[in-house]
């Protein structure tokens, strides 16, 4: 079988005062159409770095991306995205943060049509009541919710998900850990994410990859996961296979606890600092690629809005210790 993502020998080296900081090398993976993989990690393993590198946000030093048989060369429509943050524009609405994605993807040109599907969308991860409230009125689990709604609005080849429910109580994170199950049982697509959480990685994932302690970050094992789908969360917890699985990864994690640790990248750091805000400005980078935010920015924000937004946002980062 061809293989749907492929990550090749994906290498990233940072300049330091000390010399070449290398944070990952020799990293190799390949996923199948309809596959879900996670990785799994220490803090500061480059898990992040090689996830930003697929999505076409960093340059790998070495090595590269190939998704449907299409080099990555930054980021692209082909990738729906998913932060720790929801990363949603605050002077829109829910449905309007949906709409910008389907301006991109859809095939539909009525927009009457359009918002038919941002309410389709919504509605798939629980939201329809709240369509046309502004993210300040929602709560961060909402928010997160509508971001993984704008992701599969996209239609995307991949989805990319950089610890999506690390932030949420442990109630949301389940309640939309299976949301995210049913929705990828419904459309099938290729998914890669980043997670700290082993029982959330067994729960949702194919296969699991776990990743030494820097530096030069790689692959230390591949565990797949020994359950068939569909799933439920409590008949797996039961089952004798879930603590071998858990008690093998929790070993592994152990083991490379005693290797040491490495100063974060500037990237691992940006992703790694829990702010009070819903949108970084590297976020709306990605949000600007992927939705063609800068061809609808006249017709949906307001006079100002963005340029207030990021300097805000700017003096907020200077502030934080």
């Amino acid at each position: 079988m061809i293989p749907f993502l492929e990550l090749t020998n994906l290498g990233k080296t940072y300049d330091s005062e000390q010399g070449p900081s290398v944070i990952v090398k020799d990293f190799n993976l390949r996923l199948n159409e309809g596959e879900f993989v996670c990785i799994v990690g220490h803090s500061g393993c480059g898990k992040s770095t090689v996830l930003s590198i697929a999505m076409g946000l960093n340059d790998a030093t070495v090595g590269g991306v190939i998704v449907a048989g299409r080099e990555v060369i930054g980021p692209g429509l082909d990738r729906g995205v998913v932060f720790q943050s929801p990363a949603l524009l605050p002077w829109l609405t829910a449905r309007e943060n949906v709409l910008l994605a389907l301006e991109q993807v859809s095939d539909y040109s009525k927009r009457k049509e359009r918002k038919a599907l941002a309410d389709k969308f919504l509605t798939s991860v629980g939201l329809s009541d709240v369509a046309d409230i502004h993210p300040e009125q929602l709560s961060a689990g909402m928010r997160q919710r509508v971001g993984i709604a704008r992701a599969f609005a996209l239609e995307p080849k991949v989805l990319l998900l950089d610890e999506p429910f690390s932030l949420l109580d442990v109630v949301t994170r389940m309640e939309l850990q299976d949301q995210l199950i049913e929705l990828w049982a419904e459309m099938h697509k290729t998914v890669l994410m980043v997670t700290h959480d082993v029982d959330e990685a067994l729960l949702l994932a194919d296969r699991i990859v776990l990743m030494t302690n820097g530096p030069a970050a790689s692959v230390g094992q591949i565990v797949t996961v020994p359950f068939e789908r569909p799933r439920e969360r409590l008949a797996i917890i039961d089952d004798p296979k879930y603590h071998q699985a858990r008690k093998q990864l929790l070993n592994f994690l152990e083991e490379q606890a005693g290797h040491g640790s490495r100063t974060l990248s500037l990237f691992e750091t940006r992703h790694a600092a829990v702010a009070d805000r819903t949108v970084s400005p590297a976020e709306l980078f990605v949000i600007d690629k992927y939705t063609g935010f800068n061809r609808f920015r006249r017709k949906y924000r307001k006079p100002q809005a963005l340029a207030e937004f990021v300097e805000n946002l700017s003096e907020g980062e200077a502030e934080t210790p």
